[in-house]
């Protein structure tokens, strides 16, 4: 039985709960939040008790946290998580910035434990399904990466829009397009990037493109544009294209460069999120440190990437000045 504690109980919390109920021997022992009236109302609807301050959970009997939440908060909520001798599964961006990141390993190799970057694509059945059918029938080197999304209805007192609280584009929504690319790419070698500002200094729509040892990408995040939200990775023997919304992916067409069409249709349960929950459960038991999929290397590419692209583009939060 893994026992969790949750920091932060606003909207992926309760996605987190949707998956944590499809993962076997787990329970949800304890939360805490920044604001009191949503950990009273997340208690009542998923059980546990409800803390009144990060001590008080992480004195509690749990094995591992969630932390669900905003970016300004996971590199000090990760570090207090893991001195306290927790394992940790902390939401994407896991930092603000490469720096932030490269503490919290180093405290995580101290400790001994698990931490690990909620991405939950790498561990959907069709993300899965996709990569063993290339192992057999495969397109050859990915040279190529075209991944968008950007969503116009997010409501303007959302979070995303907080300075403060490192929202923006790129960090809420350009980190799952940092992965995709880094994932088929590889190793990040330059970044370009152009991006336009709203009120709120976040950035509200960047077009990134990125070059890697495998080849490069072309990328764009948003909150003012309705884009399409599917992406495409392209090799010298064909072309996948991972269907919108591809960040939480159930269906890919792979096209050839002999004529053959191949689809790919894998719908996901439970939210998607039970996927990570189920993997990062499986690291614990078996008394592994780090995740192979979501490896510290690759979250410090991640995270890397969207650093250089801020740069380009000028952004910065307070938090960094």
């Amino acid at each position: 039985m893994i026992k969790w504690g949750i920091i932060g109980c606003g909207r992926i919390a309760h996605r987190f709960m949707q998956g944590l109920h499809d993962v076997a021997d787990t329970r949800l022992v304890s939360s805490w939040s920044r604001r009191p009236f949503t950990v009273n109302a997340f208690v009542e609807q998923y059980g546990g008790i409800a803390c009144d301050s990060v001590d008080e959970l992480l004195a509690s009997d749990i094995d591992a946290v969630y932390i669900a939440t905003l970016p300004d908060s996971h590199a000090a909520y990760s570090i207090t998580a893991l001195k306290a001798g927790k394992h940790v599964l902390c939401e994407k961006p896991v930092t603000v910035n490469l720096p932030e990141l490269e503490q919290v390993i180093t405290v995580a190799k101290d400790c001994n434990l698990l931490f690990m970057e909620g991405m939950k694509p790498a561990f959907y059945p069709l993300y899965l399904h996709l990569k063993e059918h290339l192992a057999l029938d495969p397109i050859g080197p990915a040279g190529y990466v075209r991944a968008e999304s950007s969503v116009a209805d997010c409501p303007p007192e959302h979070p995303n829009y907080n300075l403060e609280l490192a929202g923006g584009g790129l960090m809420q929504i350009g980190i799952y397009e940092a992965f995709l690319a880094v994932d088929w790419l590889g190793e990040l070698q330059d970044v370009q990037a152009m991006g336009r500002f709203g009120q709120t200094g976040i950035d509200m729509f960047t077009v990134f493109q990125t070059l890697h040892t495998g080849g490069y990408s072309q990328l764009y995040a948003g909150f003012d544009l309705h884009g399409k939200g599917d992406a495409l990775i392209a090799g010298p023997l064909g072309h996948i294209t991972i269907h919108k919304n591809w960040w939480n992916p159930a269906r890919a067409t792979i096209n050839y460069l002999d004529g053959r069409t191949v689809e790919l249709d894998e719908p996901f349960t439970a939210g998607g999120l039970n996927y990570e929950i189920a993997h990062f459960c499986n690291l614990v038991k078996s008394g592994q440190t780090e995740s192979p999929i979501i490896s510290h290397q690759m979250s410090k590419q991640m995270i890397d990437l969207i650093d250089r692209a801020r740069a380009e583009i000028g952004l910065k939060f307070p938090s960094e000045k």
